[in-house]
Parts: structure tokens; sequence; C-alpha cells
């Protein structure tokens, strides 16, 4: 079913369950009035921890807390009635153990109505993906260039080439096993992401991969033209907001210098028309 169809958001199982089917369509939000907007065409919805970076001014995602999490998370799901929303797992908040991933999995998921979480890592992190979704915490997987682990993958680079094809194979395999519903391969060669693709049982979810991943995603600011500083080989500009913005800003800050704003439709008349003092 498509996501303009649908009147209700779909389940982790209901992604799952598209795997080889409609690519799943899915978009980044950080605010209500972006969720709104996407809902509509949207399968899910990912509060990323990119917002650090996006909205807030971060060099990297490696700042960004819980409590950042929590708040945008809450943000974008006042908005949604027909996505799923996925929250990321911010750095440092699952890495050292399955117990400290599920406390914070869990108050991300309460406290903010998310219907899973995504969490980077493959082989290294599938004992901590079996453990949350044991317990009830649909999980969503991250492999390829993960940007939690920059400083030791040596900068924003490709991944999957040459040797280290079998290494991202293994980590695809053991998410899956793990039980996660889906994965998203970042940043991988074409032809190694199709051969997940056509390998896993679940659904991956391409950012910088190929076009014949089980889905899409894209940083909503980067597709838009809003975020510039700025912009991946993978990222495809349907608009350029931000310099639409720009100039209008430039254009109301000219009219104020120049007394033109406000103008009589603008503001209020001593006394309404009909009426006397």
């Amino acid at each position: 079913m498509s996501a303009t169809a649908r009147k209700t958001a779909p389940l982790p199982d209901d992604i799952r369950a598209r795997k080889g089917g409609a690519p799943l369509v899915s978009l980044t939000a950080y605010t209500t009035p972006m969720a709104q907007m996407i809902d509509a065409h949207c399968d899910f919805v990912l509060v990323g921890d990119s917002v650090g970076m996006v909205l807030h001014g971060l060099p990297s995602t490696l700042g960004v807390t819980m409590e950042m999490m929590i708040l945008h998370g809450q943000a974008v799901k006042r908005g949604l009635t027909r996505a799923m929303m996925v929250v990321d797992m911010p750095f440092g908040s699952y890495e050292e153990g399955p117990q400290q991933a599920f406390r914070n999995a869990a108050r991300l998921m309460a406290e903010t109505g998310a219907g899973a979480v995504k969490l980077e890592g493959g082989v290294a992190m599938a004992e901590t993906i079996g453990f949350l979704v044991a317990r009830g915490i649909p999980v969503m997987a991250h492999i390829g260039l993960t940007p939690q682990s920059i400083n030791t993958l040596g900068g924003y680079k490709v991944q999957g080439r040459g040797a280290a094809g079998d290494r991202l194979m293994a980590d695809a395999r053991a998410v899956a096993e793990a039980g996660a519903f889906a994965v998203v391969l970042e940043k991988v060669p074409q032809g190694l992401a199709d051969r997940v693709t056509s390998e896993l049982p679940i659904p991956t979810i391409g950012i910088g991969a190929s076009a014949g991943c089980d889905g899409q995603i894209l940083v909503v600011d980067d597709m838009l033209g809003l975020f510039t500083a700025f912009k991946p080989k993978f990222v495809k500009r349907y608009a350029t907001l931000g310099e639409e913005a720009e100039a209008a800003i430039a254009e109301y800050a000219r009219e104020v210098r120049e007394r033109r704003f406000p103008a009589a439709e603008h503001v209020f008349a001593d006394t309404v028309p009909g009426q006397t003092s």
C-alpha cells in the first residue's frame, strides 16, 4: 500500500513485509511542520542524529544527546499520522552494552512515541540488536558509512570496496540474523548494495547505495536545498529553498529600510469603519 493511500502508520513488521515489493520512501525530519509536510509521502520518517549538524550547527553527529533526540522526536511525532517514526540512538547511548542500550532505547520510545530505534554497527552490534528485539524494541540497523564512527573510519569515505566488501556482507548478515527489521546502507558501492539486497531477507534502505535497494532515504534539508554547508554526491536537490528564503529575507530587509513595509494593508486604522468613537 502506498503512503498516500494508507490511513494509519505502519508497524516494523509491515516495513519488513515490503521486502522485494514497492520501494519504501523515507526522509528525515526534526520539526513538527516538516513532519506534517512529508507525512503523506513517506512510509517511515527518521528523526536522525543529523539534526546536530543540520539544525544545531555541530561539526558532526557526535555531540548529539539523548535529550536532543527526545525533544526533536516529540516534535516530529506531533506532525505524523500516516508514517512510522524511527528515532536514532545518539553516540554513546548504546555502545557500552546491551543493558545500556535497552535503558536508552526504552526511554526514547516511551518519551517520543517512536515505532522503532535505529543504531549503527554490524557484527559488533549484533548482540545488542538481539537483546533489544527480544525485549520488545524494534531495531533498524545501519551499516556501511556509520557517521558516529567517523574518527575511526578516516572520514566520510565509501565503505565496502574490494576486500572490505566481505566485511560489509558479514555486517549485513549479522544484523538481519539478530532480528533487525530493516537495514540502512550508507555510501556503499552500487554492486555491493545490490548483492546485500538480493541476499538479505530484510529490506535495505539506501543512502548513497543503489536504486535497487528496497527503499531510499535522504536528509530532507539536503534534498530541499535548505542545508548548504556541503552536498554529498548521493544527494539530488529537488528544490533550492535556502536560496529562495535568503532572497525573501533580503527583500524584507530592503523594504524595512526603505519604509515600504509595513504598507497600508498591514497596519490597523485608528477607528473601525462605520463606527464612531
